[in-house]
């Protein structure tokens, strides 16, 4: 896996984690309703997609707008869990920060930041950046993409995709490449008790003196620019990229 793949895949951890605590609570809990003795032990292996859609449908949670430091602004269901930190980058590193909030029926409205250098943002395509934090958080779940389309948000860039995962049920998900930030927000829920709100919740997202979006830099010929380092990109990539090469004279 390429250096920067390990960032973004890196960034969705903390996210993973809370939605795999989620997914076996909803284990546990449909298996225990399923046995006589209420032991719940060996059942607790069976999958989400097992989980039984019985008894009265939950209500809507009222959603009420967030409004977070690192600059936006999103409608959440609670008040949300808040971890921050960061992660090495080379001699670089990269602040992130998520914030999860859990309804009783135990679904999860997550949002995170990732700050990357900006030269490293500038030596990708966007779309690349994109693809690679969608394909990260696949594989963190060890899902399957159903449906996928691009979307923009407030000009910026963005990837609307739905993952289907036995390991944490539905994912309802959106990255956004605003400037060098990455924003990944995820609606994690029981595929047996479809979401109605989930739409809700990735359209709130709104963005608060958000920067100018990065310009992609031409890279130097053999230069790598997926190094993941600063150090391992060409010092000149970002300025010299439209100074032409010299001409060599044809031998006589």
């Amino acid at each position: 896996m390429r250096p920067l793949s390990r960032l973004l895949l890196a960034s969705l951890t903390t996210l993973a984690l809370i939605a795999g605590a989620c997914a076996n609570q909803q284990k546990t809990e449909g298996s225990s309703s399923s046995t006589s003795g209420g032991t719940g032990g060996p059942q607790a292996t069976s999958t989400i997609e097992d989980v039984p859609n019985e008894g009265p449908a939950t209500p809507a949670p009222a959603f009420k707008p967030y409004e977070a430091t690192e600059g936006f602004t999103i409608e959440l269901p609670t008040e949300p869990q808040v971890e921050r930190k960061q992660v090495p980058l080379g001699a670089n590193t990269v602040n992130t920060a998520a914030f999860s909030s859990r309804t009783e029926d135990g679904t999860i409205y997550s949002v995170s930041t990732a700050d990357y250098p900006e030269r490293l943002v500038s030596s990708r395509p966007p779309e690349a950046l994109l693809n690679e934090g969608k394909d990260g958080l696949v594989k963190q779940v060890q899902g399957t993409i159903k449906e996928e389309s691009d979307v923009t948000l407030d000009g910026y860039p963005g990837k609307a995709y739905t993952v289907s995962s036995p390991v944490v049920g539905e994912v309802k998900a959106r990255n956004f490449l605003v400037g060098p930030r990455l924003y990944t927000l995820l609606v994690i829920y029981n595929p047996n008790h479809p979401n109605t709100t989930a739409d809700q919740f990735l359209t709130s997202l709104k963005l608060v003196n958000p920067p100018p979006a990065v310009t992609t830099a031409t890279p130097d010929a053999g230069t790598d620019a997926d190094a993941g380092t600063l150090e391992g990109m060409d010092a000149g990539t970002a300025t010299d990229a439209g100074t032409p090469a010299p001409r060599r004279r044809k031998a006589k």
